[in-house]
């Protein structure tokens, strides 16, 4: 693990592959109030493992902050912007102001303080790891009630990643309000477009049909 000062902040983003649903991020200041065991990745640790571990760095993080930007500003600016938006939003509604700025990834937000982007820095900068199991369980909950109000798509399964069931359910039912029609097979829908089987799953799983 690289040592970020106490006082820094880690930022990451969850949510910009899918085809549907906001764009989220977490900005956490550890600070010095006691480690927290396991934190990692959000990517691989399981379900209950990031529940467990966002309800301790809620608890024990000096500060954090979850901020998101919606589909309409995904659309408007492309995924990248709007990730830095949501990553920017978080980092502003800190109750605290860090020291500086740690962000997963090749690019930082907008800020007026110190920033560094970290390659990989999920898995190794604490704060990182901290604010992506944020990141990662804001927007999992935020998926789980889009299925509620749209059940046919499976919300609740997928996360809104274009799996092939995901794909399939699209082409049947049609984009709802939650899709980000900037993304290629919302827009191949909604212009009638239909993808072949082999464009929307691959030559393999089309093959398996």
């Amino acid at each position: 693990m690289l040592r970020a000062p106490a006082d820094a902040c880690g930022v990451d983003e969850a949510g910009r592959g899918p085809i549907a649903g906001p764009v989220f991020a977490a900005a956490v200041i550890l600070g010095r109030a006691g480690r927290i065991a396991g934190l990692a990745d959000s990517k691989t640790l399981s379900e209950g493992r990031r529940e467990a571990l966002a309800e301790a760095i809620r608890r024990r993080a000096a500060a954090w902050a979850v901020a998101s930007a919606s589909v309409e500003e995904i659309d408007r600016l492309n995924i990248l912007q709007a990730t830095l938006l949501a990553m920017q939003r978080a980092i502003e509604a800190l109750p605290v102001a860090p020291t500086e700025v740690w962000v997963d990834g090749l690019h930082v937000p907008r800020v007026s303080l110190r920033a560094r982007a970290v390659v990989a820095g999920d898995a190794s900068v604490r704060a990182i790891s901290a604010a992506s199991i944020l990141a990662k369980t804001a927007r999992d909950a935020e998926m789980v009630r889009l299925a509620q109000r749209h059940p046919q798509y499976g919300f609740e399964r997928h996360k809104g990643y274009p799996t092939r069931e995901h794909l399939e359910a699209l082409a049947r039912h049609g984009p709802c309000e939650a899709y980000r029609r900037s993304f290629a097979p919302v827009r191949a829908v909604l212009e009638g477009r239909l993808p072949r089987q082999a464009a929307l799953f691959g030559d393999e799983g089309a093959g398996s049909r």
